[in-house]
């Protein structure tokens, strides 16, 4: 057989050969109009919130601008938002704003008490919503910054994708009347709220600390959080509601609940290497993953320490992009002396200034304010993660096929580590019962069983495999909703149905009634009948 040519196709269909330039020339012309859309879109990034939640944002900026996007992003800026670390140069530009100082300091102090909680094995509900009022009270000045809101109005943007933890950037967005994007940048720890499909029989909920193998009382356990979200959800919800209030006029004031919904694309950071497998609607995507890279050299003075660890190799220890140091002296004590008892060298990101004088560092330990924690997991001598558990830190030692131990400590955290161990390429500790012997021995348990970096570097080859790298499929999905004019086409009916209609109660009702009165006549009709076969007057007839 041969190849079809542009004049043999002519001749076969009996279309001239210059009506078929023509055509290609009005494809081609169209397809050339439609370039500069995908190429030149102008798309504002939001980012309320520090450590992790930057770093990400930030990545996300850069993969759009350099596929040649007009990005520019919209960040709260204030201390303590990545301690340790320089923000290199943005090659895309920023408009940026700074809570007070007086607040700022406060509420670090709050943050310092709230870490101190958590490594005792405190903190719960009351914690979340004491770190989301927080939130609403910056919120609020976020909207009062209208030099930058009347900025960015003016710049007519075509998409805004934004950091969805923070639910002020949802507010910021309908402010400037821009169609969003939402990033979640944990697991799928807001399900319900966007309306994933959650079958409670192997979905675990957020909180649950479950994995999909549930027994009776994992699922019903399972079922009474799912009863219990809502509650939760509601309350968290409240909280913005005096901002609401304040920032938009009567009529048009909308809901948090509603503002979930209305993003064009939801865009998960996670995978399911870790992830347990789970259902998803066509407008859920995922990227996990997109933080982690080929390892990059290291210093001269990074490779001379590693070196001196001769077969032994070494681990990185981190708790957090936030986290500079450990407020509890004694934690640091039991962490310090847990890694003098092992033959590895140990590289601890930790803030010098802050470490306690009355501890003397362990001989095999290097402190360091700030590390490149993906250049070092790539390195061959690289033996341990040792982590808060943080999903960007779980997704780079999958990429790099490294094994974990978890010393989780709020947020999502617990539910990453239980991934984590699920999938055996680590396990972890609860930080209030972490002492130095059992740190020590399990840290040496997952080095040396080598059944975790089987596992880990497994789930690394699934990862590589994907058919798209997550910075590509990040690309595709923002500029398909620029193209198609948003995501409409993607979201289900669900979203505009009420919430007794969503779960067929109007149906089961109508269904229970039916039942019921259908009962009742059988049993009317049973008892008439029985009435007459008994009667008196039967009875003298015979």
């Amino acid at each position: 057989m041969f190849p079809v040519t542009a004049s043999h196709s002519a001749r076969v269909t009996g279309i001239p050969r210059r009506m078929t330039g023509d055509r290609s020339l009005s494809i081609f012309l169209l397809f050339m109009l439609q370039f500069p859309l995908l190429q030149g879109a102008k798309i504002l990034t939001i980012c309320f919130v520090g450590g992790s939640h930057y770093l990400l944002m930030d990545e996300i900026s850069r993969v759009l601008h350099s596929n040649g996007h007009d990005v520019r992003m919209f960040l709260q800026f204030g201390e303590g938002m990545l301690p340790g670390y320089e923000l290199p140069p943005s090659p895309y530009p920023v408009s940026t704003f700074s809570l007070d100082e007086k607040y700022l300091k406060e509420y670090q102090r709050l943050f310092t008490e709230h870490q101190k909680d958590y490594l005792v094995g405190r903190g719960g509900l009351q914690s979340v919503l004491a770190f989301m009022g927080e939130l609403t009270y910056q919120c609020n000045i976020t909207l009062h910054q209208s030099d930058i809101l009347n900025f960015l109005r003016k710049e007519k943007y075509d998409i805004a994708v934004v950091d969805a933890f923070n639910p002020c950037t949802f507010l910021v967005c309908e402010k400037l009347g821009i169609p969003y994007i939402a990033i979640f940048p944990g697991g799928f720890g807001n399900a319900l709220r966007v309306r994933i499909p959650t079958p409670l029989s192997y979905v675990p909920l957020f909180q649950t600390q479950l994995t999909d193998r549930m027994d009776f009382f994992g699922r019903l356990k399972n079922t009474l959080m799912f009863l219990a979200s809502h509650i939760v959800e509601k309350k968290i919800d409240s909280l913005f509601d005096s901002v609401i209030e304040e920032h938009f006029p009567v009529g048009s004031r909308p809901s948090i609940v509603d503002l979930h919904l209305k993003a064009e694309l939801w865009i998960y950071n996670v995978d399911f290497t870790t992830e347990f497998a789970r259902p998803l609607l066509p407008h859920v995507q995922y990227i996990g993953g997109i933080l982690a890279k080929p390892a990059k050299p290291l210093s001269q003075e990074l490779e001379d320490f590693i070196a001196e660890s001769g077969e032994s190799g070494f681990i990185v220890v981190t708790l957090g992009s936030m986290i500079s140091s450990i407020p509890l002296v004694e934690f640091v004590k039991e962490m310090n002396a847990g890694f003098a008892k092992i033959p590895q060298k140990v590289i601890w990101r930790f803030q010098r200034s802050q470490w306690p004088e009355e501890v003397e560092t362990a001989p095999n330990v290097k402190i360091m304010d700030w590390l490149s924690q993906n250049d070092l997991l790539g390195h061959p001598k690289f033996r341990l993660l040792v982590t808060h558990g943080g999903l960007n830190s779980v997704m780079e030692a999958v990429y790099h096929g490294v094994p974990v131990l978890g010393i989780p400590l709020f947020g999502d955290q617990y539910e990453n580590v239980i991934r984590v161990k699920a999938k055996n390429m680590g396990t972890f500790i609860p930080p209030d019962q972490l002492k130095s012997e059992n740190f020590a021995q399990t840290i040496l348990e997952v080095i040396e069983n080598k059944s975790y970096k089987e596992s880990a570097m497994k789930l690394s080859a699934i990862r590589k495999s994907l058919p798209f790298p997550p910075d590509q499929q990040l690309l595709r999905w923002v500029e398909h909703i620029i193209q198609s004019g948003g995501g409409g086409h993607l979201h289900p009916y669900s979203y505009q149905q009420p919430w007794y209609q969503q779960y067929l109660l109007d149906v089961i009702l109508f269904i229970s009634v039916c039942l019921t009165v259908t009962l009742y006549l059988i049993v009317t009709l049973f008892r008439v009948l029985i009435r007459k076969l008994l009667s008196p007057g039967k009875h003298k007839q015979h």
